[in-house]
């Protein structure tokens, strides 16, 4: 079946073709030209490449795998049913099978503990790679099994990889017979640099009218709040927590104002003007919140236990 979204359809599927700094890079390469990837703990911001990478080293050396979603099968059942049946099994190529844990930070609390021992257990035949967006949300047991790799990016190295970035999109919208702007394209880069897989997505959002234009710029804020009025609707509070985490690069300012200008479409008449004393409040805070993730994150909490949400 022909893969329908582009970040899976377009993904590299080698290390050198992946958009990371040199010395990641180098780093990775070096595992694959070695044929042997340790336990490895992978930390940065959402659509970095990491999920990315550590498919494209498997696969390049050919290894069986399986991926688990840590936000969606993180519980103890995930770990004692697939990933014990897949670490206990022997591979069919004779080789070293590998379990990724993504968002392993969403792991509950009574998975990671088991993690850690089913990794010493199954160290002969299986070896782990868990991608997290805050490392400090791991236990250290885990930290200590695993070589820890910080997926940062030098500041001499962002226009370089922009620039990089900019030539694969050209790519995957010619591939895809879509019209572009090239004057949109660098702008629409920037504004999610370096969460390639938003850039990507937002790419095929706007692609059912055939063509990447001005248009794109002045939705794309609104098409991520309408995801997270839904999740807030709803009081799926793991939802939200993981929109916030997500969309960290998105400016304050323009959060808050987006919540201001659409405000008569999120909640109900008789809450509106509470909303707005929300807003007024949290914003002020953001400037001197030590942790602006947990402040957006009382904000959107104070909104659901407040008001009712359209």
């Amino acid at each position: 079946m022909e893969e329908v979204l582009w970040v899976e359809k377009h993904r590299p599927k080698t290390v050198s073709e992946t958009i990371l700094p040199k010395a990641l890079k180098s780093k990775f390469q070096t595992f694959v030209d070695q044929k042997k990837i340790p336990n490895l703990l992978l930390c940065g911001g959402s659509g970095i490449g990491k999920t990315t990478v550590a498919r494209a080293m498997l696969e390049e050396l050919d290894c069986d795998y399986i991926v688990i979603n840590g936000s969606m099968e993180g519980g103890i059942d995930t770990l004692r049913n697939q990933v014990q049946r897949f670490a206990s099994s022997v591979s069919l190529e004779g080789g070293r099978k590998y379990v990724i844990l993504d968002e392993a930070d969403y792991l509950t609390h009574h998975m990671q503990p088991a993690l850690r021992n089913f990794m010493e257990e199954f160290s002969i035949n299986c070896g782990f790679i868990l991608t997290c967006n805050f490392k400090n949300r791991i236990i250290k047991a885990l930290h200590s099994r695993c070589s820890v790799i910080e997926f940062t990016i030098p500041h001499n190295e962002r226009t370089e990889l922009a620039k990089e970035f900019m030539k694969m999109a050209v790519h995957i919208l010619k591939e895809e017979n879509v019209k572009y702007d090239p004057k949109v394209l660098p702008l629409v880069v920037k504004k999610f640099f370096p969460d390639w897989r938003r850039i990507i997505n937002e790419l095929q959002s706007y692609s059912a009218s055939g063509s990447i234009d001005a248009g794109i710029l002045t939705n794309l804020n609104q098409i991520a709040l309408k995801d997270l009025v839904g999740f807030m609707k709803e009081r799926n509070f793991t939802a939200v927590r993981k929109w916030v985490a997500e969309n960290s690069n998105i400016d304050s300012t323009e959060f808050y104002r987006e919540f201001y200008d659409t405000i008569d479409k999120i909640v109900v008449p008789k809450d509106i003007p509470y909303l707005v004393l929300l807003i007024s409040k949290y914003s002020y805070q953001d400037a001197l919140a030590l942790d602006k993730e947990i402040n957006t994150a009382a904000f959107l909490v104070e909104v659901m236990a407040n008001c009712e949400i359209q």
